[in-house]
């Protein structure tokens, strides 16, 4: 995850790790010009609390100003919002899902985790350092901004009387954004009631729902653009 964050836009502002890893990072590290602490891998779990495996540590600062929401919609084609996720696995599974399959970006609605929470970060295998975010300033309203550049917002829930997922593809060949909300409640009724059209994920009788990040993962692979 040090050379995603390398290769971020997140400013590395020191290093700390044991010599190895350093010599194996000498072309990732050629012309950063921040400090790098040699020590042991014993005085790493010290100072961790735990035994490092990757053998190496990066601290860095958020970028300043941070992201907006225009910033992250500007250019992107399939974007993620998400309402209410706290959980930080579910929320670094999600960006991590977003990374794979050619998400453009997540932008983050009312009762959100910080996505650069540790947890979240290590569960997304660093990729919340890649995938842009940025956060609404007024939920739901903002969503106006999402259909002003042209996006349709399409709000994943098990109600019954919501299109299929396919439907929805085959219906916007243009922009989109996927609404997701909360493992277990869902999204509020607010959300929905703010999209252009709900969505679903068609399943035998007797399941009603996914795990957010799974569900996350289906809906990007069926509207993600062809990847090269």
């Amino acid at each position: 995850m040090v050379e995603r964050l390398l290769r971020s836009r997140y400013p590395v502002r020191a290093l700390l790790g044991v010599e190895r890893r350093f010599r194996e990072l000498s072309a990732e590290l050629d012309g950063v010009d921040v400090p790098g602490y040699v020590t042991s891998a014993e005085t790493m779990a010290d100072v961790v609390g735990f035994h490092l495996n990757r053998g190496i540590l990066a601290v860095a600062d958020r970028p300043v100003p941070p992201p907006s929401v225009e910033d992250v919609i500007g250019g992107a084609r399939v974007l993620a919002v998400l309402e209410g996720v706290g959980d930080h696995e579910n929320l670094g599974a999600l960006f991590r899902n977003a990374a794979a399959l050619g998400v453009d970006g997540i932008l983050l609605g009312a009762g959100c985790s910080d996505p650069l929470y540790r947890r979240s970060v290590r569960v997304s295998m660093g990729h919340v350092l890649r995938v842009p975010f940025a956060t609404f300033g007024s939920w739901p309203g903002d969503l106006d901004l999402l259909r002003e550049n042209g996006f349709r917002v399409a709000a994943l829930t098990p109600r019954a009387d919501s299109v299929s997922l396919r439907e929805l593809r085959d219906g916007t060949p243009g922009k989109v954004a996927l609404m997701l909300g909360a493992e277990g409640p869902g999204l509020t009724e607010a959300a929905i009631t703010a999209a252009d059209v709900a969505v679903r994920i068609p399943m035998p009788e007797g399941v009603d729902s996914l795990n957010v990040a799974t569900a996350a993962a289906i809906a990007f692979y069926e509207t993600r653009p062809p990847l090269s």
